[in-house]
C-alpha cells in the first residue's frame, strides 16, 4: 500500500461549476497514486462574484495555502493579466485553464488544447490528418483547432455561424501555423469541404442536453470519415450515434474532458496519470447522473 508523503490543495474557479466532474476525477486519481489531494470548487455564482474577481481569489488562495487552481468560464481570458508567467501555448490561445502556484508566483497553462490532442491520439490512433473540418470556433473551438494543427492536420476548414469570429480565428492560426492551410467555410461550402476531408470535429454546443440535434446534415457523413465531438453531456450525442451507425470511427467528448483533467493533474503533481483509469471513472460518474 502506498505511503502518503505529499498533499495538494486545489480549487476550480468559475460559474456554475459545483457539478464539475474534474474534482472527483482528480481526487480519485490522486488516491491511486497514494497522494492526499483535496479539490474544491469556488463557484462565482454561489458566492455572488463575477469573473473579474478571479485574480483576487487566486491571491487569497495562495495566502491560504492552495497549490493550484483550474480556471473555467468566464475567467479563462480575464485571469491572464493576473499571472506572473504563462506557457507559450496558453499565451497563443489567449486563455488559461490551469494556474500553478509556485514560490508565491502564478504560472498559467492551458490543458484544453493538450487534452484534446491526447484524446485524439489515444481515442483515434492513426486518424487521417490530411484534411479536417471543424464546426465552431468559440472557446472550446479555439483550443481544438490549435490542437488539431499541432497534431499535424495539413488543411483545416473552420465553420462558424459568426463570420467575424471564424475569420479572426483563421487569421490568428495562420500566424502560428504558416506551413498549414487554414480556411473559413460557409454553410454552402460545407459539403465540398467534407467531401475532401478525412475527419470532422464538432466544437459547437449542438448535441448538449439543452441543445439537442445534429450540427450538420447527416447525409454529409460517410463511413470513411472519423468524427469527434467535444460535447460530453450526453457522452453519446446524436452526432456520435449517427456517425457510429454509418460505420465511422468516433471520439466522444468524454475523451477531451478526461484529457484536460489528466493533463492538469500531471502539471499540478508532476505525476503521470492513468488516462484510461480516469476515463473509466468519468463514465461511472456520468452513469450516476453526475
Amino acid at each position: 500500500m502506498s505511503t502518503v508523503s505529499e498533499s495538494y490543495l486545489v480549487g476550480l474557479i468559475g460559474e456554475g461549476i459545483t457539478q464539475s466532474l474534474t474534482p472527483p476525477m482528480q481526487e480519485r486519481e490522486a488516491d491511486r497514486h497514494g497522494v492526499r489531494y483535496l479539490y474544491r470548487p469556488v463557484d462565482l455564482t454561489e458566492i455572488g462574484l463575477d469573473g473579474s474577481a478571479a485574480g483576487e481569489l487566486l491571491r487569497q488562495g495562495r495566502d491560504l495555502g492552495f497549490n493550484a487552481f483550474n480556471i473555467t468560464h468566464p475567467c479563462k481570458q480575464l485571469v491572464m493579466g493576473q499571472l506572473d508567467d504563462i506557457s507559450d501555448d496558453a499565451r497563443r490561445l489567449g486563455a488559461v485553464n490551469t494556474v500553478l502556484i509556485q514560490g508565491g508566483s502564478f504560472i498559467g497553462h492551458n490543458t484544453d488544447f493538450s487534452g484534446f490532442g491526447t484524446a485524439l491520439g489515444e481515442g483515434l490512433p492513426g486518424a487521417g490528418l490530411g484534411s479536417v473540418v471543424q464546426l465552431g470556433t468559440g472557446g472550446a473551438g479555439a483550443a481544438v483547432a490549435y490542437a488539431l494543427l499541432k497534431a499535424g492536420v495539413q488543411h483545416l476548414s473552420l465553420m462558424d455561424l459568426d463570420a467575424d469570429r471564424v475569420a479572426a480565428r483563421v487569421d490568428t492560426l495562420k500566424g502560428f501555423f504558416p506551413d498549414q492551410v487554414i480556411t473559413a467555410v460557409g454553410q454552402a461550402e460545407l459539403p465540398q469541404a467534407l467531401a475532401a476531408a478525412e475527419g470532422l470535429v464538432n466544437a459547437t454546443p449542438v448535441g448538449m442536453h439543452m441543445h439537442p440535434g445534429l450540427p450538420l446534415d447527416a447525409g454529409l457523413l460517410e463511413q470513411r470519415h472519423w468524427v469527434a465531438d467535444v460535447v460530453y453531456r450526453p457522452v453519446e450525442t446524436e452526432l456520435i450515434r449517427t456517425a457510429t451507425a454509418k460505420g465511422c470511427r468516433v471520439l466522444d467528448g468524454g475523451y477531451m474532458a478526461v484529457g484536460q483533467a489528466a493533463d492538469a493533474f500531471a502539471l499540478i503533481t508532476g505525476r503521470s496519470p492513468d488516462a484510461g483509469r480516469m476515463r473509466a471513472h468519468f463514465l461511472e460518474l456520468i452513469a450516476q447522473g453526475r
